[in-house]
């Protein structure tokens, strides 16, 4: 492993698989806290998708907790939303049939919601993962490194990790970053357990990000330069502003009433022709939009955890975190940042159990660390579920498929505060004290 660690006890050493935002975002806070890591990637180098995302007001707090260079970066590259008139808008983008009547509140305007303490700051994914990398000491990350399998036994110091080059590796902790389809979710739950296999809510995305001055010339100045989402039958429109206002982030959801073709890959081709059959009888302005999107491109299978939640987030000297722990559909919008809360839960556990070993010896050292990530478990159990549940239940709202609330505009405003007060109600020091006395 790498000597990232204090010099003042003995480092743990902790393996996280898999590069992604939370597995970067939680080694910077492990090796700021003076513990060893080592990032295996399956992939030969960096990657992300090109797409936009966007982080709560607590999720960044839990970045400056976790290294305060991370929130630098985010802060230069990320569209901020004013907190003083931090709101995002929900609109009727079928019904209306002009785009004036589509720009008028009164006729178009479902509800807003204030920002509050959300303050959304929004980016691109890979300009988000690339400048979180360039943070990383030499020599901490180990590409096409695809883990097969790992054993945790009891009578090895250490827990062994098995590649698909043939190689081994050994560390005293693993942290799963590995995503939706996860590799150490596989083992630690067990191949049949039906937790290994995501659910498929049947919607696919189609994403793409657009010049600002087509985005207004579609939906209008004060749309584009926010957070916006236009609802109708079976569908939705999700559009906020990136990279300092000069790209309009659009991402349509769909209802899909058949099976995903690729649900490994999780994408399969796709057409413009296809989004036009979807919104066929909505507003101008919404049609306007699906006419920026290339003609050849891709969609996305939304896939979640919904119908088989994994049962515990740690077995062993193993944890789960953001995605392969409670991957979620991304209507409530807080997917990631619910990864960004692991990670500080994590790194604060993984140093009480690190502290607790610098006398104990190898079998007090296995003990703190399993004591650590189940506490982190406990903690994070209830809200990584919840935010499954919701996301599902948000989207077949925004689609008016959730029975009379989707197309009522005040139940569905009802149900939106409630969820978005449990989001930023969050109490970042509460959490961070409790973890410490639970783990130590």
């Amino acid at each position: 492993m790498t000597n990232n660690g204090s010099a003042a006890f003995r480092s743990l050493e902790v393996a996280i698989i898999g590069g992604g935002i939370i597995g970067v975002l939680t080694a910077l806070g492990l090796i700021q806290r003076g513990i060893e890591v080592t990032i295996y990637e399956r992939a030969p180098t960096w990657h992300e998708v090109s797409a936009g995302f966007a982080f709560t007001g607590v999720a960044r707090e839990c970045m400056e907790r976790l290294d305060p260079r991370i929130l630098d970066v985010l802060s230069r590259i990320s569209q901020k939303t004013d907190p003083n008139d931090a709101s995002t808008s929900y609109w009727n983008g079928y019904h209306p049939q002009t785009k004036s009547d589509a720009q008028d509140e009164s006729k178009a305007l479902l509800f807003q919601m204030p920002g509050n303490k959300l303050e959304f700051w929004g980016c691109v994914r890979a300009h988000f993962l690339l400048g979180m990398a360039a943070l990383l000491p030499d020599g901490v990350v180990q590409f096409g490194k695809q883990l097969v399998s790992y054993n945790d036994s009891e009578t090895n110091e250490k827990v062994l990790l098995n590649f698909a080059d043939g190689s081994i590796a050994e560390t005293h902790a693993v942290l799963g970053c590995d995503g939706i389809h996860s590799t150490i979710r596989e083992v630690l739950v067990g191949a049949d357990h039906p937790a290994t296999r995501p659910s498929y809510p049947h919607t696919v995305a189609y994403r793409t990000m657009i010049p600002i001055d087509a985005g207004i010339a579609a939906i209008g100045k004060a749309k584009a330069m926010t957070g916006c989402m236009h609802c109708g039958p079976n569908a939705n429109v999700m559009s906020y502003p990136v990279m300092n206002g000069t790209l309009l982030n659009v991402a349509f959801f769909a209802h899909d009433p058949s099976d995903f073709p690729g649900p490994e890959r999780m994408t399969a081709p796709a057409t413009r022709e296809e989004l036009e059959r979807i919104v066929v009888g909505w507003g101008p302005h919404i049609v306007d939009i699906v006419q920026s999107f290339p003609e050849e491109m891709v969609k996305w299978g939304i896939f979640d955890m919904n119908e088989h939640p994994t049962p515990t987030y740690a077995r062993g000297r193993v944890c789960l975190a953001g995605d392969a722990a409670h991957a979620s559909s991304p209507f409530q919008g807080v997917g990631a940042c619910i990864g960004v809360e692991d990670a500080l839960v994590l790194s604060e556990a993984l140093v009480a159990a690190q502290s607790n070993t610098i006398n104990g010896g190898h079998h007090g050292q296995r003990a703190a660390i399993v004591h650590a990530l189940q506490a982190y478990s406990q903690a994070r159990m209830d809200r990584g579920q919840w935010v499954v549940r919701s996301s599902r239940e948000m989207g077949q709202m925004y689609q008016w498929r959730y029975g009379r609330t989707g197309r009522d505009a005040e139940r569905s405003k009802q149900k939106l505060e409630g969820a978005s007060q449990i989001i930023w109600d969050y109490n970042v020091d509460k959490i961070v004290t409790e973890i410490k006395l639970a783990a130590s």
